[in-house]
């Protein structure tokens, strides 16, 4: 069972808790971070809370959902040792996972449905990084965040 960082903005919180809730079912640990309601946020702040759980090591993933998770995605890639990928697809969710050792899902609520989202989810926490000829390209991500 591992504990999985989970937060979106005021779209995302239905999608978020169908997510949530199929988390528990899979045995995760789901860390809700909000928020609780649909009252308007600013998904900047849910992203940071959830990303530093992970990068903290006290979740081991992170699941970010905003209107169309292209918000959540880019603002969670400004956190130092964080690879968030939006994805729109279980393709895109294992090969991040494969090729890009990314530990962020992002989701969009608005253009992704439950059902799907799920499978995205499903195979986003299957994967697990290949290393070999995707090594020096994650390395080459990671440092530029030295440069920054």
């Amino acid at each position: 069972m591992a504990t999985i960082a989970i937060a979106s903005d005021h779209a995302g919180v239905a999608l978020k808790a169908e997510l949530v809730a199929e988390l528990s079912r899979l045995g995760q640990l789901p860390l809700d971070l909000g928020p609780a309601d649909t009252t308007s946020v600013d998904y900047p702040d849910y992203a940071v809370k959830a990303c530093t759980e992970v990068t903290a090591g006290r979740a081991a993933l992170g699941i970010l959902i905003c209107g169309t998770g292209i918000g959540m995605s880019i603002t969670a890639n400004k956190v130092h040792g964080i690879r968030a990928a939006l994805c729109h697809s279980e393709l895109d969710a294992r090969a991040t996972r494969q090729h890009n050792d990314a530990n962020v899902l992002c989701l969009g609520a608005r253009t992704t449905g439950g059902a799907l989202a799920c499978e995205i989810m499903k195979a986003f926490l299957a994967g697990s990084f290949e290393g070999g000829r995707h090594a020096k390209r994650v390395e080459k991500i990671t440092s530029l965040e030295a440069k920054r």
